[in-house]
């Protein structure tokens, strides 16, 4: 797939990289998960959207045989985060309403039709599906957690072969200098990296000159410099090393040479956005937050705000 795409080098490590984020020796869980997508049915939807939501196929298309053969390996691949689906009239009610935060930053990005897309820490590749859905020529997601990666599969096991990937890999096996993306997306990324300004270059990296970036994270209200350190968790989240504000990430984005950094949305995380279903039954938010304050975090931080900012590599 991307012998003509630019990155028919990068191909020709990949292997590798996927043995080792696929191996079963590293990860004892992952063949039970392979199992389950081995044990899917065989079916061709009869419809498809990925352009207002991600709808594989409806009821009818399969037997009740099949039905219990599909819902057997959906529960198996539990805790489902980022979504919802709806397989087969099959309702995967996700942690994340994923849907939301698509329609807040749909509006303000370069459309994505012809582009070619690189989606960091896409989890089960859900934004993945909406951006091929937008138009987009190719997309590939990487993410190291192979949970996700097999749940991935379990969509594209119904898709076929469309040009849309996600890959076992984080964005350190990336090889440096590939600008080849027209747009990459890093969404929930940024306050996991012990240093925001490197994984910034290493964005900027991934893209053609010109190309767009599309950055969503955690922040907090305040001035250029201004940046909360958390002194162990963040909302119960262990490795959140700096949550900037607005003006501090757009500082950044100008030192590290992006050209026309601007916040584009911001928003307060509710607890209908992120929450605990039968689809990922472990705590979520509502437990994360001060059960008397919900404005602050358990910890007694300001409760989690999110912006979304775009910006422009340099043009060569």
């Amino acid at each position: 797939y991307l012998q003509d795409t630019g990155l028919a080098n990068w191909a020709k490590s990949l292997p590798a990289y996927i043995a080792r984020g696929l191996s079963t020796e590293r990860y004892g869980d992952l063949p039970l998960w392979q199992d389950a997508l081995a044990h899917l049915p065989t079916a061709t939807p009869s419809t498809i959207n990925l352009q207002d939501e991600v709808v594989i196929g409806k009821h009818s298309d399969l037997t009740e045989a099949e039905h219990q053969q599909l819902n057997t390996c959906l529960q198996d691949l539990i805790p489902w985060r980022k979504g919802p689906y709806r397989l087969f009239d099959q309702i995967i009610d996700t942690e994340w309403r994923s849907d939301w935060k698509w329609e807040r930053l749909l509006p303000h990005i370069s459309p994505l039709q012809g582009r070619q897309v690189l989606d960091i820490g896409c989890g089960n590749g859900y934004h993945c599906w909406r951006m091929f859905g937008a138009g987009a020529s190719r997309v590939i997601g990487i993410d190291p957690s192979p949970r996700f990666i097999v749940q991935f599969l379990v969509l594209k096991h119904f898709l076929g072969t469309v040009p849309v990937d996600v890959l076992p890999i984080g964005i350190e096996d990336l090889p440096t200098q590939l600008n080849a993306f027209d747009t990459t997306f890093s969404m929930g990324v940024l306050y996991h990296r012990r240093s925001p300004q490197a994984h910034l270059n290493e964005l900027k990296a991934t893209l053609k000159p010109g190309g767009e970036l599309v950055l969503e994270t955690l922040i907090i209200e305040g001035k250029n410099g201004d940046c909360l350190i958390p002194k162990d968790r963040y909302a119960m989240m262990r490795n959140v090393w700096a949550v900037p504000s607005a003006a501090t990430v757009i500082h950044w984005l100008n030192e590290c040479g992006f050209h026309n950094p601007r916040l584009v949305n911001k928003s307060i995380t509710t607890i209908e956005e992120q929450r605990s279903t039968d689809w990922m039954r472990f705590q979520s938010l509502q437990d994360f937050l001060d059960p008397d304050d919900q404005t602050k975090t358990i910890e007694g931080y300001p409760a989690p705000m999110r912006g979304i900012f775009i910006a422009k590599a340099p043009e060569r």
